[in-house]
């Protein structure tokens, strides 16, 4: 608590010093030069393993700011990308979010794909003060000053993908496998899942197979074939965290071995329409996915952003033109920049502090169907859930949703340790993990 009163009471001495410095060189006659462009950073991986995921949102972000300069910028003024490439690496990634902070001096930064990429990169923020905007799924359990979530919290994808596998509509599942790669947000994601399934659905320890491969894992053939046995006399659902390239190989073996949809359905939290592009989905259809958007969902916004995405692939003359598609973390890194944009414009400023407080209170029409606003209290982004269906065509056939949009849980009610915790980043209050209690900065 101490360090953010600090960074507060400091954020107010740095306003005071830099209106008596306006105040000299006015006085004095001092030319003061504005700067001709507003930089942001764009911190994704464009090779290495999650180059299959992440180069879409750099080329995304990159459409997005031209998309915005072509209305006249923000404040008046271009926004000018900064694109790094933490080549799957991830120090790397800390090391190149300090280079756009202290040497770039970029406004904002929009990147990372995988938790371990964040949380890498989540100590270089909060000492300098920097702003990033995640754009991913991930497992919770956290909240920072300096991060807005654009991406799903697990009550708002992992929680109800599960809640639907076990329901008779979605097949009605008595035994579970948890798949993942093996880094922090499948294991977390399946700590609270396990602890979902436990205490929630009253599923036995027995029913439950839990597994993790290493980043780039190829060879799924072993797996596979243990999940068959373990599916014995049990209807079996498969809950996939699996992330990156592996995906690939993965879904080649479900094919090669045959697992149908109807025998032992897979739910992936990390596979979307442009991890299933280079892959035959013939023999993949009925496997779901979850997510809070997906490209064949039918609403003026959606139709408006993939003719813009289209347009802009064939302007840039990207690989594969014709075939890139949207996918989720498109669209959340679409919102993300544009709820930055807006919040810049109302505060008048590019400085963090301010700008992070007039976030929050942004909303946006997206490209979902639903009005999705940013939280000045959690800092995630509220969103609507859909589960979808492969398709031959590589696309997804919704087969459920939630109403309306829904609010995220940063931290899990689930796991015993958190039960009473909340993140509240609003004024006179401020706590990324906090019990009931509010505590007063003055």
């Amino acid at each position: 608590m101490n360090s953010v009163r600090n960074e507060t009471l400091g954020w107010r001495r740095g306003l005071a010093v830099l209106g008596a410095l306006a105040l000299v060189l006015a006085v004095s006659g001092a030319p003061v030069r504005a700067q001709e462009t507003i930089k942001v950073g764009i911190l994704h991986s464009l090779s290495g393993t999650m180059a299959i995921s992440e180069t879409s949102l750099k080329d995304v972000a990159l459409m997005t700011i031209d998309e915005i300069n072509s209305k006249g910028g923000v404040l008046g003024k271009k926004l000018e990308p900064v694109v790094v490439d933490p080549a799957s690496n991830w120090p790397l990634f800390a090391e190149k979010a300090r280079e756009l902070l202290t040497q770039q001096k970029v406004a904002v930064v929009f990147g990372c794909w995988t938790s371990v990429s964040r949380k890498s990169v989540l100590p270089v923020f909060e000492e300098l003060n920097g702003l990033l905007f995640y754009p991913v799924q991930y497992e919770g359990e956290e909240s920072s000053w300096n991060v807005f979530y654009t991406g799903a919290a697990p009550n708002q994808q992992a929680i109800p993908a599960v809640e639907y596998l076990a329901s008779k509509e979605g097949g009605g599942a008595k035994r579970w496998v948890l798949l993942g790669t093996d880094y922090v947000y499948p294991r977390t994601t399946n700590k609270i899942l396990r602890a979902f399934l436990r205490n929630k659905l009253k599923v036995a320890e027995a029913d439950i197979y839990e597994t993790y491969t290493p980043f780039g894992w190829t060879d799924y053939q072993t797996i596979i074939a243990k999940i068959k046995s373990f599916a014995a006399g049990k209807a079996t659902a498969v809950v996939s965290t699996i992330n990156g390239d592996s995906n690939v190989p993965f879904y080649k073996e479900l094919a090669n071995q045959g697992l149908k949809a109807t025998d032992i359905p897979v739910v992936a939290f990390s596979v979307g329409e442009e991890e299933l592009r280079g892959i035959d989905t013939k023999p993949l259809v009925g496997h779901l996915a979850a997510w809070n958007y997906f490209m064949s969902i039918d609403t003026p916004q959606n139709k408006a952003f993939i003719a813009e995405w289209r347009d802009w692939v064939k302007k840039n003359n990207l690989p594969d033109g014709e075939k890139r598609v949207t996918n989720d973390p498109m669209e959340a890194t679409y919102d993300g920049i544009k709820l930055w944009a807006s919040a810049v414009d109302q505060a008048g400023t590019t400085n963090v502090d301010a700008v992070r407080q007039a976030v929050g209170y942004q909303k946006i029409m997206a490209p979902s169907g639903f009005m999705e606003g940013l939280s000045a209290q959690n800092h995630h982004l509220n969103k609507p859930v859909y589960i979808g269906e492969i398709q031959a065509d590589g696309q997804f056939k919704v087969v459920w949703k939630t109403k309306g949009a829904i609010s995220a849980e940063a931290w899990s009610p689930y796991i015993a340790d958190d039960r009473g915790k909340k993140a509240d980043w609003t004024f006179p209050w401020a706590c990324g993990n906090c019990t009931k209690a509010k505590y007063s900065l003055y």
